[in-house]
């Protein structure tokens, strides 16, 4: 239950980040958690595939989803276009 909040509090901050980073990406509380969950999977996925490694465990955590919720956000403003 613990590490369930956290991923929500660091989606969230995540989402926040990312949204004020891209312009028009706000999405409210809910959508910036979901955001910024999802951009935390993108990452993990991404940054291992391209051999890099970010931060320590929080700071390391929030940085790391707030690049993939920007890539997320990035590809979802070419498709709205």
């Amino acid at each position: 239950m613990q590490s369930l909040i956290i991923a929500v509090l660091i989606g969230a901050v995540a989402g926040w980040l990312a949204g004020n980073i891209v312009k028009g990406g706000g999405a409210g509380l809910i959508g910036n958690i979901v955001v910024g969950i999802v951009g935390g999977i993108i990452a993990g996925w991404l940054f291992p595939t391209l051999g890099l490694s970010i931060g320590g465990p929080l700071i390391g955590a929030i940085i790391n989803s707030t690049i993939g919720a920007v890539v997320l956000l990035f590809v979802l403003s070419l498709f709205r276009k």
